[in-house]
């Protein structure tokens, strides 16, 4: 598969707004962690290997562990995550797999760890990269090797 058209390029007005959106997620009181887990957990679910590639090297560099990252495609499974962490996958997982959508207990559970407005940053953050997965997927975006 090669690399298709480039959207930044063809269609750069469109291309600005996903990155408007990505750039009010950096002031939101969303941890960097948190949101790496929720870009790497989404991108495993659409595949998106470039974005995979790129938010697990950014995971690592904010403190996530090899184990962490090694097992996420099994979070649920592990007691590697908190509690924080695991609300912020199930969350992540719903929002994503849209036909099914956010159920009341996961919102629930999100709820009891996290106020209103964090919440709200974090549906923000899941939503913004799945715009950027469904990029990176039609597009054939590949990450470069090093």
């Amino acid at each position: 598969m090669s690399q298709r058209i480039n959207i930044k390029k063809l269609a750069p007005a469109g291309y600005a707004a996903v990155v408007g959106l990505e750039n009010y997620l950096t002031t939101t009181r969303l941890s960097p962690l948190h949101h790496e887990l929720v870009r790497i957990r989404a991108s495993q679910i659409n595949g998106c290997t470039y974005c995979i590639d790129k938010h697990t090297q950014d995971a690592i560099a904010q403190g996530a562990s090899i184990r962490q990252l090694f097992a996420l495609t099994n979070w649920g499974e592990t007691d590697f995550f908190t509690e924080e962490e695991q609300a912020i996958l199930a969350v992540t997982e719903e929002v994503t797999l849209i036909p099914q959508g956010l159920s009341d207990e996961t919102y629930a559970r999100a709820a009891r760890v996290f106020d209103e407005e964090y919440l709200a940053q974090l549906i923000m953050a899941v939503i913004v990269i799945n715009a950027w997965n469904r990029i990176g997927v039609s597009t054939h975006m590949k990450p470069a090797l090093h």
